[in-house]
């Protein structure tokens, strides 16, 4: 069905090339079917392609799809890559966020008792009781009439600093719908004028915004809230009247360095921000370079308007999901809510750590889902899932980690089913576990491989790290640094060619060249393996040619890429003298008196690197390298930050 939906896409873009046609073409088609009844595929220009039955249940995701292409051709960016937020995941945070409220129907007013109907003595009595009933009364409604939620249960004012096409609203109006069956046509009206008026929708694209307002008024209508041809009655809201409150709630403006258009703080966020670096911005624009610089210097420079700067979290290279999360904290008031997808890697990545500090020590991060890479919850997106749920203010004592989740463990009713597998993040034990940083460890389904994990963690958490000078191979004080391999292998690609025997040149190694067997791990390169077949991907780009030299002396090496479905996360190898590294590969750059150390105890340096290649690929550290990975990349801040505990401190990880 992914399939057919792409060709479609692709017809489409011969048939109309152009973008904003297609959003036009389609959101008027689908606001003509839902007028008459029939499938948006009756509505429809002849010339369009046939709309395969995957695309025609559900007109609202390829709304959202035909956008996503348009920004992603507006940005630079090739269509092709382009993703929206399915609806399905999207009502699954709904549900899961509004799960413990419910509906405020009216009650039955309480018995009192009539004062006349008792004898004198009584009286004080049935005053007190009539006064408590009152009281009861008045706080019930002061619990759902202070104006923080609707009589749905739903927090307004309700915010979407990114809406895109409008997937959340529209989805939280069928939630609405579903809540207010019970109530009389007068009833639900005022409800759904209340949630209307309590929007505050924004994004920075007009063409989105267009889109939004005409896919909310469709979706109002589908629900039965809004009459499209009429002026409306009691039950339903008139076409003008919603036009008008819509375009209020769904306004055009940059939530990043602008000001939020509304005066009222939101009680809930819910966005899918963009995930999009800064340097990936503009790239087909002739002027993108000073674009880009422009954009990250007027984020870097903007201030509230006590002349703090906006963006505490802002550094390096920065991704803007990372500024739509800081900046949601600041919009919510105080024990508001925020919900957002972002990527997975900001669970452990290094250049997250100010962001999950501010979540935890300014905060209450509550919970957590994780979809790993393979789970694909965004049809054709490779990188995990991860959506958090924040109450602001405060600060994290408890957090609740849900993952690896899998996509069918994705519930419209609940959020997630009850059998997901979490775990419970505690302060104490956490900021032992990461020094400070708030990493969540990636952790395997299995019971008995968690609580593998959980073990090594435990014990390897307060061990010195590797690049410490206290650890116990380095009395020096020099550090212990990890180096990329010499030879950047795109750019030195015409001195890189096939191993051949006597051929002029060095061997040359890359992250194919790492073997294991069994539990020893080494190099398998033609140079020094004579067995390796001719068409083995091992001789291919295993030469080098080029000006620069071996380092003369046997290196300490680790294979910088793992495939993630390897069972190993890191992989050391000693490589010999004569060979050059590619950049797919990390070694270590020990100082001399940690070689004079290790060639004293073991005879040679040679044999020093193998008893500890040997002490690196324990099963412990293992265990510990793939629970705090951010990604499949290792970098070299990783392997620097691994624990480094003693030899005879290594041991099976049991329970």
């Amino acid at each position: 069905m992914v399939s057919d939906a792409s060709g479609w896409y692709a017809r489409l873009d011969r048939e109309c090339s152009d973008r904003i046609e297609q959003l036009e073409t389609w959101i008027s088609s689908w606001e003509e079917a839902t007028r008459h009844g029939i499938p948006i595929a009756a509505t429809l220009p002849n010339f369009w392609p046939t709309l395969p039955a995957g695309l025609l249940s559900d007109p609202g995701a390829v709304l959202d799809h035909l956008l996503a292409r348009y920004e992603a051709e507006s940005d630079g960016r090739s269509p092709r890559g382009a993703y929206a937020t399915p609806a399905k995941f999207a009502e699954s945070i709904l549900a899961d966020e509004l799960k413990n409220s419910r509906a405020n129907t009216k009650k039955a007013p309480l018995p009192t008792l009539t004062l006349s109907a008792l004898p004198p003595g009584f009286h004080a009595y049935a005053q007190q009781f009539n006064q408590n009933v009152s009281d009861e009364l008045d706080e019930d409604c002061d619990d759902n009439c202070d104006g923080l939620q609707t009589r749905t249960g739903i927090p307004i004012p309700f915010a979407d600093p990114s809406v895109g096409a409008g997937v959340f609203p529209a989805r939280l109006f069928r939630i609405h719908t579903e809540r207010s069956d019970k109530f009389t046509d007068e009833e639900r009206k005022q409800d759904t004028l209340d949630l209307l008026n309590g929007l505050q929708l924004l994004d920075g694209s007009e063409v989105a915004v267009k889109c939004a307002r005409h896919r909310l008024l469709i979706a109002l209508c589908r629900c039965g809230l809004v009459d499209l041809d009429g002026d409306g009655d009691e039950s339903k809201i008139g076409r003008k009247d919603a036009e008008i409150i819509l375009k209020n709630a769904v306004q055009t403006g940059d939530a990043l360095r602008g000001e939020w258009p509304w005066t009222e703080k939101p009680g809930l966020l819910v966005c899918r921000p963009p995930w999009l670096r800064i340097k990936d911005r503009f790239r087909g624009h002739p002027d993108g370079s000073n674009l880009r610089k422009e954009l990250s210097r007027q984020l870097r420079n903007t201030a509230e308007k006590d002349g703090t700067r906006r963006f505490s979290t802002l550094r390096g290279n920065v991704n803007l999901y990372r500024l739509f999360l800081e900046r949601g904290m600041q919009l919510v008031r105080d024990e508001g809510r925020v919900r957002m997808i972002v990527p997975d890697s900001l669970l452990r990545e290094k250049s997250s750590i100010p962001l999950r500090k501010l979540m935890i020590e300014s905060n209450q991060w509550t919970t957590s889902w994780s979809f790993p890479e393979n789970q694909r919850v965004f049809p054709g997106v490779t990188q995990g899932v991860l959506v958090l749920s924040i109450t602001t203010g405060g600060s994290t004592q408890t957090m609740k980690s849900f993952g690896p989740l899998e996509a069918t463990e994705i519930s419209t009713q609940s959020g997630l089913k009850t059998k997901a597998p979490f775990m419970e993040l505690t302060r104490p034990s956490w900021t032992v576990w990461t020094r400070g940083t708030w990493a969540v460890p990636r952790m395997p389904r299995d019971p008995y491989e968690r609580r593998r994990v959980i073990r090594a963690i435990e014990d390897l958490a307060n061990k010195p790290r590797l690049s410490e000078d206290s650890n116990w191979l380095n009395p020096s004080g020099k550090p212990i640094r990890v180096r990329v391999g010499e030879i950047d292998q795109t750019n030195w690609s015409d001195d890189i060619s096939e191993w051949a025997l006597g051929a002029r040149g060095v061997p040359f190694i890359r992250g194919t060249h790492f073997r294991t067997k069994g539990s020893e791990i080494s190099i398998n390169h033609p140079a020094y393996n004579s067995k390796i077949n001719s068409e083995s991907p091992e001789r291919a780009h295993a030469r080098w040619t080029g000006p620069i030299k071996p380092r003369g002396q046997p290196r300490l090496a680790c294979q910088a890429i793992v495939n993630a479905q390897l069972e190993r996360r890191l992989r050391w190898a000693v490589v010999p003298q004569d060979c050059v590294l590619g950049n797919s590969v990390n070694f270590l750059e020990l100082p001399v008196e940690v070689l004079d150390k290790l060639a004293e105890k073991h005879g040679s340096v040679g044999k020093g690197l193998l008893w500890l290649a040997a002490h690196l690929n324990s099963e412990m550290l293992d265990l510990w390298s793939r629970a705090w990975a951010a990604n499949n990349n290792v970098n070299n801040y990783e392997i620097e930050s691994l624990p480094f505990p003693q030899p005879r401190e290594i041991r099976s990880i049991s329970t």
